[in-house]
């Protein structure tokens, strides 16, 4: 399985009245790759990610993840697959930060969500990876845009996907901010092996 392409999409279409974004593009990302969907706003960026993650539905073409079809996997086993950090604002405002990242482990402990010692070691990590651990107890809502931002990148990694997709990852970070993650993102797939698929405009 490790051997496969973690992802093709084939012809995926976007469409809006008379205009077509992206049409007649294949393209197959393989594990420990990092990838980046470089395009001004509006290009369609965000729209070929949740297609991707099937957020939304492609209005043509096909997507396998590790040589099965988007449509043969359920939510659970695509939880496990795949962990997605979008840009928008999320519905755990009112949580704390250590509640948020501990719901990347949500796909392992089913809608009890009661966590093992190993599902809290998990969250340790990926907090202390991202630096907000001694964030732990603060609101969601009294964080920045950036600081949020890194919460939701922590969750993913408590997920332990093998692939991770963010969309615009460093919009809301400073310069050195940006440095970081990027230099993260990097260390998670040569050294962990993780594939990685980002968008950004910079």
């Amino acid at each position: 399985v490790l051997e496969q392409d973690y992802l093709e999409f084939l012809h995926i279409t976007k469409n809006f009245p008379g205009v077509t974004a992206l049409d007649d593009v294949s393209m197959s990302v393989h594990r420990g790759e990092i990838h980046a969907l470089v395009g001004e706003n509006g290009a369609g960026k965000s729209t070929l990610l949740r297609t991707l993650a099937a957020l939304q539905p492609a209005l043509a073409g096909e997507v396998r993840w590790q040589g099965r079809a988007l449509a043969e996997y359920n939510a659970s086993e695509l939880a496990r697959l795949v962990a997605v950090v979008l840009t928008a604002r999320t519905e755990s405002e009112s949580l704390t930060v250590e509640d948020v990242v501990a719901l990347g482990r949500l796909p392992y402990t089913g809608l009890s969500g009661r966590l093992t010692s190993a599902d809290r070691a998990l969250v340790e990590d990926a907090m202390a990876q991202m630096g907000v651990g001694d964030w732990r107890k603060r609101r969601v809502q009294t964080l920045s845009d950036g600081e949020r931002q890194r919460v939701m990148i922590a969750k993913a990694l408590a997920q332990q996907t093998p692939v991770i997709m963010l969309d615009e990852p460093t919009a809301f970070l400073d310069f050195p901010g940006k440095v970081a993650l990027l230099r993260l993102l990097g260390r998670l797939s040569s050294v962990h092996g993780k594939t990685i698929l980002f968008s950004t405009h910079d």
